[in-house]
């Protein structure tokens, strides 16, 4: 194995060999994929949106009889149960706290106030400025390359605009696959790079088999922008069961909310009035109807159909534009040895290029 280290702020600030973060992706991002990216040296960060609370204190705990290395685990802050995940959290002792979407001024305090790192995730400059202020460790930046919830500026235009505004780490997401692609992000200024379908796409991931191959079939122009699913922007790729969404009519699409949000709660044990508050909060100011608002509560039963159930014709996967020129499932620790190895050699590259 190559050396997987390269000291940056981000190895610094957190303790891991490699300025790596696997993401927290929901239904993906459980005790195995965690602990084999954080034995391998990367972030690992543990995605608890599609966990009951005690479902993650029980992953947590999992992810520490596997590993001692340091590891995260991402919230939903406009969640109606943000406050008891962080207790566990804090109770647990991880040592990283991440965000999606915009966080809370007061999770964030009682996070740091106990001595989690916390790193929101952010795709503007200004959410940056914001976080920054209110006491974050570090910044996840995310390019419109990126897969999931993605915004429309590309990784190349907003991660300097990010690094130049702020004077904490800066880790940068959306379209990262290799070591190239590392030392890029380090000379726009990073302090290390977050991938998801890149660690989605490894033989420690839990996704069935049969979604892999249709990742692994998919080139580029595969892989699109949709706003059917939730109201937001999603990347995904392109697949029957989206173009059905694009096609259908206001009836349909409430009926199909209904029924997805259903399953959500039965799965979720949450309310009612928790799943219409949870859609509500994914509004972020913009005039959605009730079925994307019900759509929004129930997304995560599209991604858990794909990427627990295996259903490519019934789920929805969301993928980064990277996952088109992606071709292989290896480990967790080969992928970052892999990574590691590339970008010393390119940074000898540059050093000795006239």
């Amino acid at each position: 194995m190559s050396d997987a280290t390269l000291a940056t702020a981000l190895t610094a600030l957190t303790g891991v060999r490699a300025p790596l973060v696997q993401t927290g992706m929901g239904w993906v991002a459980g005790p195995r994929l965690v602990s084999a990216a954080a034995g391998a040296g990367a972030l690992g960060i543990l995605a608890s949106a599609t966990m009951t609370p005690d479902q993650l204190r029980s992953a947590v705990r999992e992810v520490r009889s596997r590993t001692d290395a340091p590891f995260g685990v991402n919230l939903r802050a406009d969640a109606a149960d943000a406050g008891e995940r962080v207790r566990i959290i804090i109770d647990e002792g991880v040592k990283v706290a991440s965000f999606a979407l915009a966080p809370r001024r007061d999770l964030i305090d009682r996070l740091k106030d106990a001595g989690v790192i916390v790193i929101p995730s952010v795709g503007a400059r200004r959410h940056a400025e914001k976080v920054a202020a209110w006491g974050a460790d570090a910044v996840l930046v995310q390019g419109g390359e990126g897969g999931g919830h993605t915004g429309g500026v590309a990784t190349t235009v907003l991660l300097p605009q990010v690094v130049d505004a702020v004077d904490i780490p800066v880790i940068a997401a959306g379209g990262f696959r290799d070591g190239r692609g590392l030392v890029a992000a380090l000379a726009f200024g990073a302090a290390g790079i977050a991938m998801g379908t890149r660690f989605l796409l490894t033989s420690d991931s839990t996704v069935p088999d049969a979604v892999k191959s249709r990742y692994l079939a998919a080139g580029v122009q595969d892989i699109t922008v949709t706003t059917k699913v939730d109201g937001l922007p999603h990347r995904m790729l392109r697949t029957d069961l989206v173009d059905t969404l694009e096609r259908s009519g206001r009836t349909a699409s409430l009926l199909r909310a209904l029924r997805h949000a259903s399953a959500f709660k039965r799965e979720s044990g949450m309310t009612w009035s928790g799943l219409v508050r949870d859609g509500l909060a994914m509004k972020h100011g913009r005039e959605l109807a009730w079925s994307q608002v019900l759509l929004a509560a129930g997304t995560p039963m599209f991604l858990k159909a794909a990427m627990v159930d295996g259903r490519t014709d019934l789920g929805v996967m969301a993928c980064g534009q990277v996952g088109g020129v992606i071709d292989d499932l290896p480990s967790c620790a080969e992928l970052v040895d892999r990574i590691m190895t590339e970008a010393h050699l390119t940074l000898e590259r540059l050093r000795t290029t006239r």
